[in-house]
C-alpha cells in the first residue's frame, strides 16, 4: 500500500461531493485530500451507464496520477453505475455512496420512506439490488430530483426557482405519509434547510455522509495507511468550470487551494 502521507481522492460530477468531503475531513483531520469536481459534465444522473463509467474511469485516472491512496466516489450515480467496474479494474480501495435505504427502513414508523435521487441512481442495478432487501411491508416512494443538481451547480440553492421545484418533489411524498426521506445524491444535503421549511418536523432526513466517513476510516485502518502527521492536512480542489460556486460552498474552510483546470 502507498505511504500513509498520500492523499485521499474524491470525485463527483460537481460540488455535491463536498458534503461527503466535509464529513471525511471532520473525522480524519490529519489527512490530505484531492477533490475533483467534474462540473462541466454535471449532472451524471441523466447519462447512460456507459458514459458514467467512462467519466468515472477518467476521474479515477486523474486521482491516481496524484498518488491517491484511496478514492471516495462521492457521487451516488457514479457509485451505483460504475463502482463495480472500478473495483474490478484498479487495486486502490474505493469507497462508494449509496442511498441509505436500510437505515431509513429501521427508523420509519409509518412504514413509508421517500427517496429523492437522480434518474441514474434509481435506475441502476445496484440500487435495485439494495432496495430489494427491504422488507416487503415497507413502501418506498422513489422521486427523481430532476433539475435540482443544475440549480445547485449554478449557485441557486436559495432561489425561488429551487423552492418551487423542491416543493413539487417533497409535497407529494408527504401526502403519501412518508416519515423518512433518504437523500440519494451528494448534492442534496445542501437542500436540507429548505426541505425542513417544506416538511417541518414531519421527516427524518437521512444522508450517507457520516457513514461514508466511518467506512473510509475503517478501510484506511485496514490497509494501515492513516496519516499520523497533524501538520499534514491540506485540501486541493480541481474543477473544470468556474470556481465561484465551489468557493462559496467551501467558505470558511482552512488549508484549501482551488485550481481551475480542464480535464
Amino acid at each position: 500500500m502507498m505511504a500513509n502521507s498520500n492523499p485521499i481522492g474524491f470525485f463527483d460530477s460537481g460540488i455535491g461531493g463536498t458534503s461527503i468531503w466535509k464529513e471525511v475531513t471532520s473525522l480524519l483531520p490529519k489527512e490530505r485530500t484531492i477533490y475533483l469536481s467534474d462540473s462541466k459534465n454535471a449532472p451524471y444522473g441523466d447519462r447512460p451507464t456507459d458514459e458514467i463509467i467512462a467519466l468515472a474511469i477518467k476521474n479515477t485516472e486523474f486521482l491516481l496520477e496524484k498518488n491517491c491512496k484511496l478514492i471516495v466516489v462521492a457521487c451516488n450515480t457514479a457509485t451505483t453505475n460504475a463502482i463495480t467496474y472500478l473495483r474490478n479494474t484498479y487495486t486502490v480501495p474505493f469507497i462508494g455512496i449509496e442511498p441509505a435505504i436500510k437505515p431509513a427502513a429501521l427508523k420509519t414508523r409509518t412504514n413509508k420512506i421517500g427517496i429523492l435521487a437522480t434518474k441514474g441512481t434509481l435506475n441502476s442495478a445496484l440500487f435495485e439490488k439494495t432496495s430489494s432487501t427491504i422488507k416487503q411491508h415497507i413502501h418506498i416512494k422513489e422521486t427523481i430530483g430532476k433539475g435540482l443538481v443544475p440549480l445547485i451547480e449554478a449557485g441557486k440553492i436559495a432561489s425561488k426557482e429551487m423552492q418551487t421545484l423542491l416543493a413539487s418533489y417533497i409535497t407529494p411524498m408527504l401526502e403519501e405519509n412518508i416519515d423518512c426521506l433518504v437523500l440519494g445524491c451528494t448534492h442534496y444535503p445542501y437542500l436540507i434547510p429548505y426541505i425542513k421549511k417544506i416538511a417541518g418536523n414531519r421527516l427524518t432526513i437521512i444522508d450517507s455522509g457520516q457513514a461514508v466517513a466511518k467506512q473510509t476510516k475503517v478501510v484506511l485502518t485496514k490497509h494501515e495507511c492513516i496519516s499520523d502527521t497533524a501538520s499534514n492536512a491540506q485540501y486541493h480542489f480541481y474543477i473544470n468550470s468556474k470556481k465561484t460556486v465551489l468557493e462559496n460552498i467551501l467558505k470558511g474552510q482552512d488549508k484549501i487551494k482551488i485550481t481551475e483546470q480542464d480535464f
